[in-house]
């Protein structure tokens, strides 16, 4: 299982919700999935950056504001 959510800055975007994005923070978190009578895995958390990046508008869920 893998949660994740993108932090960025909104360049261009078009009514079908396709945006491009400057200077994004990808993040999620990974739970590992544990073998037969392993203990339970703790899930961790990564990110990296991407400087630049096209998002198709069908995996937008929701776009916020930043509140500065």
């Amino acid at each position: 299982m893998v949660l994740f959510g993108l932090l960025g800055r909104v360049r261009a975007f078009d009514r079908h919700c396709n945006m491009v994005l400057e200077n994004v923070r990808e993040m999620w978190t990974e739970i590992p999935k544990t073998g037969k009578g392993k203990k339970k895995a703790l899930p961790v958390n990564k990110d990296r950056f991407i400087s630049k990046m096209f998002l198709r508008g069908d995996s937008v869920i929701i776009v916020l504001r930043d509140l500065k």
